[in-house]
């Protein structure tokens, strides 16, 4: 799939300064910002993972590989309005987060509390279609009928015999996204389904497609496009990796007749950001061409500690790592490359 084929024309009313504003003021950068917080909390407790919290999953040595062991929560509003398909998308979400660190998934298990088991049921007919349709297993889990609404959150077993890791970005690299334009806006929200129609087959040969690009070495660094949308995903990698990103918004996949100021913050169901060495460009787009997933080279990796937006020729910069800590806890800040003395 050609670069010209995915990207949109659409007159955009929108501004670079308009555009700049949205990152720093949505909801799910807000989110995001929570994490150093918490993350705080945590800064003496032992660890035994080999990859460090901002990543997509714990990722454990286990001799012959990687084990992967993420969670996710579901956002209460999304389950009031649409119960099944938060159901479906907790599966997704946490199967998502291990491609992104070149695993397959495993296994899952689920929490639920509901009012009544009436309210818990369509969430878990919503799970248990992701997780037939994915081919990962539920195990088992928790679970209490008697509480006030009903919340849910999944944890995810995955395996990876190399990884992907937003801790391995360099300088040089190109930043590449990926994502399935085969899907519609499930309305008014901004999450991008591109999944619960897909062909079983084919879902699952799409989301091999990251651990076959981390065995063959192709790429070492992913992240998964989430709630903070792409800009907010680029900053967490930039982060995690000690550097920083330029995104040429003229060069993002989209679909046609979506603005970009809403594509912006787009949740996708299938959607990656890649640190790609050059040489590997070239490969790592036809393995996604294959696929019928649109992929493009969106931007570049640098040593700045800036998160930088260019459209139709202009350039602003949305967020400086060295002033305001995104996801890493404040007292942490001073291990990074950049507030290193010269030498």
């Amino acid at each position: 799939m050609a670069d010209d084929a995915t990207v949109d024309t659409t007159v955009d009313t929108t501004t670079l300064d308009d555009l700049v504003a949205s990152v720093r003021a949505s909801r799910g950068v807000a989110h995001k910002t929570d994490i150093a917080p918490v993350l705080a909390a945590f800064a003496d407790a032992d660890a035994s993972a080999v990859i460090g919290a901002g990543d997509d999953c714990a990722a454990l040595p286990d001799g012959d590989g990687y084990l992967l062991f993420a969670a996710e929560g579901m956002v209460s509003d999304l389950i009031d309005a649409m119960p099944w398909f938060a159901g479906y998308c907790s599966v997704l979400v946490n199967v998502s987060d291990v491609c992104a660190m070149g695993g397959r998934p495993l296994a899952v298990v689920d929490v639920i509390w509901s009012d009544g088991l009436a309210n818990a049921t369509p969430v878990l007919e919503g799970m248990a279609a992701a997780a037939r349709q994915l081919g990962v297993p539920i195990v088992g889990g928790h679970s209490n009928a008697r509480s006030e609404r009903t919340q849910l959150a999944v944890a995810i077993l995955g395996k990876a015999k190399r990884l992907l890791s937003s801790f391995a970005a360099r300088a040089g690299d190109r930043l590449m996204m990926a994502v399935d334009l085969r899907g519609a806006f499930v309305e008014p929200y901004p999450y991008w389904n591109a999944a619960t129609e897909a062909p079983a087959e084919r879902i699952r040969g799409d989301l091999a497609v990251l651990a076959q690009l981390a065995e063959n070495g192709l790429c070492e660094a992913a992240k998964d496009i989430s709630m903070a949308g792409i800009a907010g995903t680029a900053m967490m990698l930039a982060e995690c990796s000690q550097v920083g990103v330029r995104i040429d918004l003229d060069a993002v996949p989209r679909p046609p007749g979506v603005a970009l100021s809403r594509w912006m913050q787009v949740f996708p169901s299938f959607g990656y950001l890649l640190s790609v060495a050059p040489h590997h460009v070239d490969a790592v787009r036809a393995c996604f061409d294959a696929r019928g997933i649109a992929c493009a080279s969106i931007g570049e990796v640098h040593a700045e500690p800036t998160i930088d937006l260019k459209w139709r020729g202009e350039t602003r910069t949305a967020w400086r790592l060295d002033e305001r800590a995104f996801i890493v806890p404040a007292d942490r800040r001073a291990t990074r490359a950049w507030d290193a003395p010269a030498v």
